[in-house]
């Protein structure tokens, strides 16, 4: 696992009407890869964007789409997602009926795998598939809408996860989103976090000046 400190700025606190323009300002500011959070109503309350939209974007950068589905059952929209462009696939345990299937269906099509984990998720939903995925999100907020407070208390699994990672010495990345501002990310990296998600912070802080934002998270 790298122990450079990642950037994925999460575009659901983007300005929808500009998108494009968001998309490459981001590249230009530094941006490590874009967080695109996919949700459906169902899964969670709140729906955002599909396929189409993600496709439509694509071309506009070359940083890579770090694609989030909150969307069940999600087997039947990872080949969509990823013929549009996502580079990394992130899913979770409780959206799918076979696990493992997921993960070698997101591999058929040539995407690094991630497997989130919610607040209230157990480290042992994602422990048996460990040499099989590349990535795991631990969720700081319930997912569903920007700009909720961090849950301070999803730290320990992160040091947890970190743990395990290293005494299997095993390339995994590990992320965190929600609420994630100037304060916490510290606290997450010391947890052991190497990518960082942010939306709030990233687009509101400093007057919007998204290279500063991105740099004092990256460095803090």
């Amino acid at each position: 696992m790298t122990s450079s400190i990642k950037i994925s700025p999460s575009i659901l606190s983007c300005n929808f009407s500009k998108l494009g323009e968001e998309i490459k300002s981001l590249e230009k500011a530094g941006a490590d890869l874009i967080h695109i959070d996919v949700m459906d109503g169902h899964f969670v309350p709140n729906i955002t964007i599909g396929p189409e939209v993600i496709k439509k974007i694509r071309p506009l950068t070359k940083v890579p789409f770090d694609v989030h589905l909150m969307i069940s059952p999600v087997d039947n929209f990872i080949e969509d997602f990823a013929n549009a462009g996502s580079d990394i696939i992130t899913i979770h345990p409780e959206a799918t009926k076979d696990l493992k299937k997921s993960i070698e269906l997101i591999k058929k099509f040539d995407k690094k795998v991630g497997i989130s984990l919610n607040p209230n998720s157990e480290i042992s939903l994602v422990e048996p598939y460990l040499n099989d995925i590349d990535l795991i999100l631990v969720m700081s907020v319930n997912p569903g809408f920007a700009g909720q407070k961090f849950k301070p208390e999803v730290l320990k699994k992160l040091e947890k996860i970190k743990k395990i990672i290293v005494s299997k010495n095993l390339k995994i990345d590990l992320e965190i989103d929600g609420g994630i501002s100037f304060q916490n990310s510290i606290d997450a990296k010391n947890a052991g976090a190497n990518i960082l998600v942010s939306g709030s912070t990233i687009f509101n802080e400093n007057n919007g000046d998204l290279k500063k934002n991105i740099g004092l998270l990256r460095t803090n």
